[in-house]
Parts: C-alpha cells; sequence; structure tokens
C-alpha cells in the first residue's frame, strides 16, 4: 500500500487519467475530490465487497427446476404440461 501525504488544495494523478484533490481536513473525516474520465467505475469499497460476495454466492447456487418453472410461471410462458 503507498501512503502519500497532501495539503489541502494538494492532487496526486493516478494512471495519468485519474485526479484525487484533498479539498478539506475535519478532525479525522478527510474530504476527496476525484476527476475521472465518464467510463471509470468507482465504488464504496463496502458496496463493492457487497456486489463481488453477491456474484460469488450467485455462481455457486444452482437453481433448480422448481426455480425455472416458477420464473416461467411469473411471465406466464408455462409448458402446458407443466401448468
Amino acid at each position: 500500500m503507498l501512503f502519500l501525504s497532501r495539503k489541502i488544495g494538494e492532487s496526486i494523478i493516478i494512471n495519468n487519467t485519474v485526479e484525487m484533490t484533498v479539498i478539506e481536513v475535519r478532525g479525522k473525516t478527510v474530504k476527496i475530490g476525484f476527476n475521472f474520465p465518464p467510463d471509470a467505475s468507482v465504488l464504496r469499497k463496502e458496496i463493492y465487497d457487497k456486489i463481488m460476495a453477491e456474484n460469488v454466492a450467485a455462481s455457486q447456487s444452482q437453481p433448480s427446476e422448481s426455480d425455472f418453472l416458477d420464473a416461467l410461471s411469473n411471465l406466464d410462458m408455462l409448458p402446458p404440461d407443466k401448468k
């Protein structure tokens, strides 16, 4: 992990495309601003971790025939022999 010291108004550049600037320091809280390309994905770490955990859980679960039939039923697409 890289540690840097910056004062209010000072910036760092990441990957030639992301600029991070220290905006305000108040007690133990630091307000930072970012300029980044419009196609960049930006998430708070706790949200990113939750999405990744849900993706792993979804990839490990196998839907049953009952789950599939329920989904078709909700779409009103059940085959005649399953109605």
